[in-house]
């Protein structure tokens, strides 16, 4: 059976290269350029761009939006133009489409596959039913500067859970397959290291050795070629020199050849132009032959492509063999999403946007992105019982849009519950609610509204505060030098924080924050990241104890700026510093000799330690990890290792726990992280259940690259954790065999 099903694949296959190859000998020199040309819309279906289409000028269009004004255009290029060949009609459907989840940091907080591929596809359907049928996501850029506008973007500082949750996305927004009607294709980006820009700042460049490329950054972006993504994107950044959308490197040798990647390369928006202002190119010609010579298949908005490749032709810099296997390359994508049979959009062949199902799931990603950071004297869940005054305060407590987060083009705000909603939705009559926003924004500098705050606060017996930092301060080219609280949050939270009251902070932001004083003012934190739609109705549950916390954190939060990059599998060093050989500043006495403090790795005024650590999160129950099992304390190479444990909830609440499992490479052909995510489970458990998890580990699983960059697993040494975040400490050891 699995012969015939082969068979047929093959056949199909090879049925739709010679459509593509008979197109591809049909068109002429224009037609072709015009396919691997993106232009942008906008301004809507304007006399230029219906003339361009005609002439087949463009092979795709972004940012055009209005089922009635994509289905013309479709129509105009299958019926006007010489070879009816559809146009791919992209958009940035990065965290949902008119039913917005959390952002893409906080659905990595869930940390579960699962639930993130549904949201794709939720948002995949919707962004069809309008006639899209490309989206630049998902965003699986490995980051760990919380600075950078576009952490918001990614799914974290992990190369594992990047690579599981990376490829969740993209088989929800591609579906079973892509033919079908509610598929759009997936674009992985940006290809490659634009996370590790310097200072955090958009754009900027990017030094990163070929093993840490291809250790740490790289691997999402092979798992996703893997899954089966269509297409995939480049970076607007300076690689090591060499500009990505023209680095021959990633995208011929690494892409094409070491992966076999058949689906297509687009750049990012007038990165090939930028060839020339990066001082990679001279001219617009010369960053089209760059970009050409490296491996881009289509060039986005800039018209380097359509003012210079038949000049380059004509001078003998490139072949027009090169043109036509990258047309191919596109036209493959087209055919394999049906657009030549199914180039239109029936609205009616779709659910509703927005209908209950969808807004369920996200909701559902909502409540499992948001992490417990702090929960002191069990504060959290409320009970209504023991509240009659309830103070709802801050800027973010009822702000529908704002929730919703960076890149949300096409949400519906008028959908979105806020957390103040959904409270009052919630309690009914039986609690009074003092409302006060204590400040305009997140980044009001007076205390025009402290006093009305503080009234509020007087007359309640708890507190609730709504902070953090408005969409806008989060995304592309919204970078940060300073991350604490903008405005004069903190200045607010100190003041209620002295009226004694109980109180509790959420937090909505595109980033991690740095909250070294900010989680001092209040007895409960939660991190709700920008939850998205149904934010508000999330929330209530999670602080009324209708739900649990399960979610994570999928980077580490530093104390301070000067910490980072600070991020959980960093190197031993020859001089690892422990905590209790830390000294601070203020004890270090006067004139202490220069190396009286030890000598090893440390800032003197931060320590050592982050303020929250990758994988943390609270629960409103507890967890014991035991009785840690392995299968065998040596194994060969090729073989599989079961790492067994259990795991107790010791608390009174049914709850969830991610269960992680982390590896560190005692000794390497080049060092090795002190500890490696290997493996990851959600496990629910009754009060007072105790369950055995089990992991499979084979030893392709602890391949690395090594100095000739090959990918090797070592014999040698191998220490496990299991537990709640990076810093577990049950463990044992195993060995792989000589």
């Amino acid at each position: 059976m699995k012969q015939k099903e082969q068979t047929c694949i093959d056949l199909k296959t090879d049925r739709l290269l010679d459509r593509v190859n008979d197109l591809v000998e049909r068109m002429t020199l224009s037609e072709k350029i015009g396919q691997m040309s993106q232009v942008t819309g906008m301004g809507g279906l304007t006399d230029n761009l219906r003339l361009a289409i005609q002439q087949g000028k463009v092979g795709s269009i972004l940012n055009e939006v209005g089922l009635e004004s994509l289905n013309e255009i479709q129509r105009i290029a299958m019926e006007e133009s010489r070879l009816g060949i559809p146009l791919l009609i992209g958009r940035d459907v990065i965290h949902g489409f008119r039913t917005m989840l959390p952002i893409p940091l906080g659905q990595a907080a869930s940390w579960n596959p699962e639930l993130i591929k549904k949201g794709a596809r939720m948002a995949a359907i919707e962004a069809a039913s309008e006639g899209i049928n490309w989206t630049f996501a998902p965003m699986i850029d490995i980051t760990r500067d919380p600075r950078w506008g576009r952490i918001a973007e990614t799914l974290g500082e992990d190369t594992h859970l990047t690579s599981v949750l990376g490829t969740a996305m993209v088989e929800g927004f591609q579906g079973e397959k892509l033919s079908q009607g509610d598929s759009i294709a997936a674009c992985v980006k940006h290809y490659a290291g634009y996370g590790y820009s310097e200072s955090g700042k958009d754009y900027a460049y990017v030094n990163i050795s070929e093993s840490e490329l291809r250790n740490v950054v790289l691997p999402p972006f092979r798992a996703c070629v893997d899954a089966g993504v269509a297409t995939l994107m480049t970076a607007f950044s300076d690689l090591n020199g060499i500009p990505a959308s023209g680095n021959e490197f990633l995208l011929k040798k690494v892409l094409r050849e070491e992966w076999g990647f058949s689906g297509f390369v687009v750049s990012d928006w007038d990165a090939v132009k930028e060839l020339k202002v990066h001082g990679f190119a001279e001219d617009n010609k010369m960053a089209a032959f760059e970009a050409l010579q490296a491996g881009v298949d289509m060039e986005m908005v800039s018209t380097c492509y359509q003012g210079h490749i038949a000049t380059l032709l004509r001078e003998g810099l490139i072949e027009e063999k090169i043109i036509d296997q990258y047309v191919r390359n596109i036209l493959r994508v087209k055919f394999e999403l049906g657009l030549f049979e199914n180039p239109y959009t029936k609205a009616a062949d779709f659910p509703v946007s927005g209908n209950p199902e969808f807004l369920q799931i996200a909701k559902q990603a909502a409540l499992e992105s948001c992490v417990l950071l702090k929960n002191d004297y069990d504060k959290l869940p409320l009970r209504l019982e023991n509240i009659q005054n309830l103070a709802i305060i801050g800027p973010m407590a009822d702000d529908a849009y704002e929730q919703m987060g960076t890149w949300t083009f096409d949400g519906k705000e008028e959908w979105c519950q806020t957390p103040l909603q959904a409270i009052r939705a919630m309690v009914g009559d039986r609690v009074n609610i003092h409302v006060a926003k204590g400040l305009e924004t997140t980044r009001t500098k007076n205390r025009d509204g402290f006093e009305a705050a503080l009234e509020a606060a007087r007359k309640s017996d708890t507190v609730l505060l709504f902070m953090g930092e408005e969409a806008i301060l989060s995304g592309e080219a919204h970078c940060r030098a300073d991350i604490n609280l903008p405005g004069f949050q903190n200045e607010l939270l100190k003041e209620i924080a002295q009226l004694g009251k109980s109180t509790v902070l959420v937090i909505m932001a595109g980033r991690p924050l740095t909250l070294g004083e900010t989680k001092d003012y209040a007895n409960a934190l939660l991190y709700a990241w920008h939850p998205g739609t149904m934010g508000g109705p999330a929330i209530a549950d999670l602080i009324f104890g209708k739900a649990s916390p399960v979610g994570k954190t999928p980077v580490t939060f530093p104390k301070v700026v000067g910490q980072i990059p600070i991020y959980y599998n960093q190197r031993n060093t020859g001089r690892p510093t422990r905590e209790e050989d830390i000294t601070f500043m203020n004890d270090i006495p006067v004139r202490a000799a220069q190396t009286s403090l030890g000598n090893t790795s440390f800032h003197l005024d931060a320590g050592l330690e982050p303020l929250y650590p990758f994988g943390f999160g609270l629960s409103y129950t507890t967890f014991h990890y035991h009785n840690i099992q392995l299968s065998a304390e040596q194994i060969n190479l090729g073989e599989t290792l079961e790492i067994k444990v259990e795991l107790s909830n010791t608390g009174s609440r049914a709850a969830t726990e991610i269960t992680q499992l982390y590896v560190r490479d005692i000794v390497g052909n080049i060092t090795r992280p002190i500890r490696e995510l290997k493996g990851f489970q959600q496990v629910h458990l009754a009060v007072g259940e105790t369950k055995t998890i089990a992991f499979q580990l084979h030893t392709k699983d602890l391949a690395f690259y090594n100095r000739k960059m090959d990918l090797v697993t070592e014999p040698g040494q191998f220490n496990i954790w299991v537990g709640g975040d990076s810093n577990a400490s049950l463990q044992a050891s195993f060995w792989i065999k000589k």
